[in-house]
């Protein structure tokens, strides 16, 4: 009942954070839009420009005023609550998935920090990655927005980089997402909403505005249309093992990233010219590349298999345990063999030796009754309790569980290299069942 009721609260949260983040990103997009298509020839005046549009079968006219109106309106909305509420569920987010069992989801196996340590880490790179940003921008580097920006992004790849060697692939990526988001909202919060405020608060007052907040505020908003592609991607990656669970996971996000700042600056100017419309088919080939890059490396032939994998027990993680989990206890020694190791033949190994490994490492989850506490289905519907399930998992278990080897989560099984080159070896051969 635990794991069921996790993985309901999995999905409330991960809705309202698609939800919130699909609102806040899509107003983003669309008053970039807006600004880029004002008619800002003899505007009328005040005006600094206007906009016809025909939408949902309703005619709009939508002014631009150069600073404001005369009198300010007694309603005026204020775009803020999107960027918070998406924030919020992202924290929750990294809390149901990652937080509440760090063992399991965010350290990467085998790493010698504690649980709270990873999530210390985590916490603390957020609100480090916010500061270190706002110094920057706020530095005489503001000035220069290209150098700026340049900086930032060799920064943000360096602490992709760094979350990679201490969290899980999937871990790094989220927290890398977490820490643009975190500087995103922080923007909204902390510049864009109260230059904004301090804006209308001139106007109602009959004073003149400062010039400087409005002006840190564009950098800032100018920031984050940038990130959102980048984010976006990120928010989707933890489908694509190819990514984050690749040896060099930092050095594909960071192609993609430049990829869709690419993309991304296109969409930005193609009002004024298409001048960069070779970044789309640059964009394309680009991820032809980083599909190819990544791939998996072909295994020409059957490895050696030492010897059969020691038994190992399972015991309940302690109830304290946020979200239940499997620990794995030590392995018992194996007992003498009677024979000699076995060693794979030409034909390449054996279907009952993968299957043995498989039902062992892999079905504790992956079972339409599965026996591990964390789970009361099996994930992403994926059961390898027959023969023919597993003959037609095999590419999906060659992906996950022997190139870039992010299966089983955190290692709980304890799946050794051997056992990889085995169920590897079998799927060279064309994933024989007889």
């Amino acid at each position: 009942m635990e794991a069921h009721l996790l993985e309901w609260l999995n999905l409330s949260v991960r809705w309202v954070h698609m939800i919130t983040g699909v609102a806040w990103i899509g107003a983003s997009f669309y008053f970039v839009w807006l600004e880029n298509n004002l008619n800002r020839v003899n505007p009328k005046s005040g005006l600094a420009g206007d906009l016809w549009a025909i939408h949902g079968g309703g005619i709009y006219h939508l002014e631009k005023y150069k600073l404001a109106p005369p009198t300010m309106p007694d309603n005026l909305h204020w775009f803020k609550w999107e960027a918070y509420f998406t924030w919020m569920s992202g924290i929750a987010l990294l809390c149901v998935v990652f937080y509440s069992n760090p063992t399991l989801y965010l350290l990467a196996p085998g790493s010698t920090l504690s649980g709270p340590e990873g999530v210390a880490i985590g916490l603390g790179s957020l609100l480090i990655g916010w500061f270190v940003y706002s110094f920057l921008c706020d530095s005489a580097l503001g000035k220069h927005p290209a150098l700026l920006g340049a900086i930032l992004f060799v920064l943000i790849i360096g602490a992709a980089y760094g979350f990679s060697k201490v969290f899980s692939g999937r871990g790094a990526y989220l927290h890398v997402g977490a820490l643009i988001g975190t500087i995103m909202v922080g923007n909204v919060f902390r510049i864009i909403m109260p230059a904004q405020r301090a804006l209308v608060a001139a106007i109602a007052e009959n004073r003149t505005p400062d010039p400087a907040l409005p002006a840190k505020g564009l950098l800032r908003s100018r920031h984050n249309n940038y990130f959102t592609l980048p984010v976006l991607f990120i928010m989707i990656s933890n489908h694509f093992p190819s990514t984050y669970g690749s040896q060099y996971n930092w050095l594909i996000l960071a192609g993609i990233a430049i990829l869709a700042v690419l993309v991304r600056h296109y969409f930005n100017t193609r009002h004024d010219s298409h001048r960069f419309a070779w970044t789309l088919p640059v964009a394309a080939v680009g991820m032809i590349c980083l599909a190819y890059v990544s791939g998996p490396k072909p295994m020409s032939s059957a490895p050696e298999v030492a010897k059969a994998p020691a038994a190992i027990e399972y015991q309940p993680l302690p109830e304290t345990a946020l979200g239940g989990g499997l620990k794995p206890a030590e392995a018992k020694p194996a007992e003498a063999p009677a024979a000699a190791p076995a060693q794979a033949s030409n034909a390449g190994p054996g279907f009952n030796k993968v299957h043995s490994v498989i039902q062992e490492r892999c079905a504790v989850c992956h079972s339409a009754k599965p026996t591990s506490p964390l789970f009361s289905a099996a994930p992403a519907g994926v059961m390898f309790d027959t023969p023919e399930q597993i003959r037609q998992n095999a590419a999906r278990i060659q992906a996950q569980a022997v190139a870039t080897q992010i299966m089983p989560l955190g290692n709980i099984t304890q799946m050794t290299q051997q056992e990889r080159d085995l169920i590897g070896a079998w799927i060279v051969q064309g994933a024989p069942t007889n």
